[in-house]
């Protein structure tokens, strides 16, 4: 680790462990995308190193339609979170029915040391108002009361994973149980309609809303620094996410720190969100 980086002191609410096999997306040749994938606890411990983390939230890769290799990860997230405690646990999970089982299994382990996220991804199938996932979505939450864990949801433009549509979920769950809405809200329209609609309103509702910068277009973290003040609130909310190895940690940190400067704000987003938010206050 660099002198520069040894200072940095930066806590990672979200990237991911494993590799993904090889799959024709978009009908194209088998690819690897996810270059900076990492299979081992030592490559990762390597990586936090050399960047200057602190503390991660570590969640199994996932991306290819099958989600059988991201259930696969669970108890490698779990064995990285024991063998070292810069390191916490998130749990893949999955709405749809067919995953019924194997979503079972994984909240099995929802009580293991060092496990304190939920991930949730309507990516590869399912919706927030399917009768067909309501059955997996219930168990996801209830474990996440009984066990105090954050619930990870993945956004993006359109479809399921609209923030329209995560909305939700919000609604449902977020009274009791800490929802984290990764990416933003993911795209142009996703900062658009949390930032400008739903973010603060939800916080003065007393829903427990978070979510991080990652994938987040240009002008979207300064836009919500800004949000921030004017609302007076919000600071506790948003964290630092890298999303490796789909995000790029030098990059996404250069953003966010840009976005919100070296005060009391990017202390909360780099390091005091994520300890309050993980439980380690």
């Amino acid at each position: 680790m660099t002198t520069g980086q040894r200072g940095r002191r930066v806590h990672d609410a979200h990237r991911h462990l494993g590799v993904l096999p090889a799959h024709p997306f978009y009908d194209g040749p088998p690819i690897n995308p996810d270059t900076t994938a990492r299979a081992t606890i030592a490559e990762l411990i390597a990586d936090m190193d050399r960047e200057g983390t602190e503390r991660a939230l570590v969640i199994p890769n996932y991306g290819v339609p099958d989600p059988t290799a991201s259930f696969a990860l669970n108890e490698l997230v779990v064995e990285a979170a024991q063998h070292d405690d810069r390191i916490r646990a998130g749990l893949w999970t999955s709405p749809r029915p067919q995953d019924a089982v194997a979503t079972e299994k994984a909240l099995a382990l929802a009580g293991e040391q060092g496990v304190t996220a939920l991930k949730l991804s309507f990516l590869l199938g399912g919706r927030v108002d399917d009768e067909a996932c309501l059955p997996q979505l219930d168990a996801i939450f209830a474990t996440a009361r009984t066990h105090g864990l954050v619930v990870h949801v993945h956004t993006s433009p359109g479809a399921a994973s609209d923030i329209d549509e995560i909305a939700g979920l919000v609604e449902r769950h977020a009274d009791d149980v800490a929802l984290h809405l990764v990416h933003m809200g993911g795209g142009m329209s996703g900062h658009m309609k949390l930032i400008g609609q739903h973010f603060f309103r939800w916080i003065a509702e007393g829903k427990r809303v978070y979510t991080d910068t990652s994938w987040a277009i240009g002008f979207a973290p300064r836009w919500f620094a800004a949000e921030i003040e004017r609302h007076g609130t919000g600071h506790d909310r948003v964290l630092f996410a890298s999303d490796q190895p789909w995000g790029d940690f030098e990059g996404e940190h250069a953003r966010l720190a840009a976005a919100v400067g070296d005060g009391e704000l990017a202390d909360h987003v780099f390091r005091r969100n994520f300890e309050a938010l993980h439980g380690l206050g």
